[in-house]
């Protein structure tokens, strides 16, 4: 794990040492409703240097969109699923949250695994996902940070449950549960609130600025994976493909019908044509 985990630091330094240069590298992603492209963040080197290995050992090609959700996110690189693979792809990639990189529509992002067994938020060495999402109105993302904040709340709330030392407690919601008393189940969390943060530290606060607000009333997207999944680049072209994705057939599991294919491939261009031709302005760097 180490010495994977330097290679992508050592990688993701020539990355920066790279981007001192006027060229900058498109991912292309081919997929049987068209082709993609993507701009990754130099903001979020590890991701960057990681996504730029496995693109050009090839790792991304013939692996599939696997889970598609309308209205949400389209989701693949599952370099481990693909036939005949010979090296498992086991490593994770520290977490790397950026505050001006968020899921508005077309977010590049790494997948994960949850928080219980994945506490850091560390991504996957290879699943990522773009954001569809939809449009939320200013009143839709104040009522997204109640709906993080509650539950939020009651995840704690679980947990406590689940200690030993709170079998009788544990005993009495079941109790109330079964009476339908719901208030004195909510009069109960409200009344655990400052233990449960002694425990478990304060709930997640979510919150939206300006730039936030008019993005998601306007493009849409994902607010509530904000600072949650680690966002490292951007569809800059061919949104509509994301659209045609998500609105395949699919299973139960949200498995399309029908294997959506990719290939991933990098095109070059100079960082000026870059901002001239989609609005990008890197990042200055410093001296």
């Amino acid at each position: 794990m180490r010495k994977i985990y330097l290679s992508l630091l050592f990688g993701a330094f020539l990355l920066v040492m790279a981007g001192c240069g006027d060229k900058e590298k498109i991912m292309v992603i081919n997929t049987p409703y068209g082709s993609m492209k993507a701009l990754l963040y130099e903001e979020t080197p590890l991701h960057k240097a990681n996504f730029l290995k496995l693109v050009e050992n090839g790792s991304y090609d013939s692996t599939l969109f696997h889970r598609v959700i309308e209205g949400f996110m389209i989701q693949g690189g599952d370099v481990n699923a693909k036939k005949g693979v010979q090296e498992k792809i086991t490593y994770t990639i520290p977490a790397e949250f950026v505050p001006q990189f968020f899921h508005k529509k077309g977010a590049l992002a790494a997948a994960r695994m949850g928080d219980d067994v994945n506490p850091k938020k560390e991504s996957s060495g290879c699943q990522f996902y773009i954001v569809q999402g939809k449009i939320f109105t200013e009143e839709d993302l104040k009522q997204q940070i109640n709906n993080t904040r509650e539950y939020g709340v009651q995840d704690q709330f679980r947990k406590l449950l689940g200690m030993p030392e709170y079998l009788e407690l544990r005993k009495q919601i079941i109790a109330w549960q079964e009476s339908n008393n719901g208030d004195s189940i909510m009069a109960k969390i409200e009344e655990m609130k400052p233990l449960m943060a002694e425990k478990f530290g304060p709930v997640r606060n979510l919150s939206f600025n300006d730039t936030q607000k008019q993005v998601y009333a306007e493009v849409g997207g994902a607010p509530h994976l904000d600072g949650e999944y680690t966002v490292f680049g951007q569809v800059v072209e061919g949104l509509a493909v994301i659209d045609s994705i998500a609105a395949v057939q699919k299973n139960p599991m949200d498995k399309p019908l029908t294997d959506l294919y990719i290939t991933v491939e990098i095109e070059e261009i100079s960082k000026k044509e870059v901002t001239k031709k989609y609005g990008y302005v890197y990042p200055e760097v410093k001296k």
